[in-house]
């Protein structure tokens, strides 16, 4: 298992960062539109039905981006306690490719998919 240079911690530290102000923007976004859309006067079923899908769909993106956050977090945390990258599942190294299209990943790709599984 290799261990992972200073820079490529400080490279997933900026990106976790960077995506952790995104969502919380996004959150806060979608929390102001959703309060305007209870003030709006709804004047028939057409209106009420559109308002109530919105709702939903925002509600789905909302808690979506609520997880990626809290596993941001974890993943923060992770780095100032020196276990970033460490597969939770065999305590092997998750891997650079798949933490750079995943740097929240908890799991390898062979244990992904083993947890995958398992949840289904």
């Amino acid at each position: 298992m290799r261990e992972m240079h200073d820079k490529e911690i400080e490279y997933f530290q900026d990106t976790l960062d960077s995506r952790k102000i995104q969502i919380e923007k996004n959150i806060a976004g979608v929390e102001k539109e959703m309060n305007e859309l209870r003030e709006l006067e709804l004047n028939d079923e057409g209106d009420y039905a559109s308002v109530s899908n919105d709702n939903m769909v925002e509600n789905a993106i909302g808690n979506q981006q609520e997880l990626e956050l809290f596993e941001i977090d974890i993943a923060l945390a992770k780095i100032k306690d020196g276990s970033f990258g460490i597969c939770e599942m065999c305590e092997e190294c998750v891997g650079v490719h798949r933490l750079k299209v995943k740097p929240h990943a908890k799991y390898c790709i062979d244990c992904r998919e083993i947890a995958e599984k398992s949840a289904v």
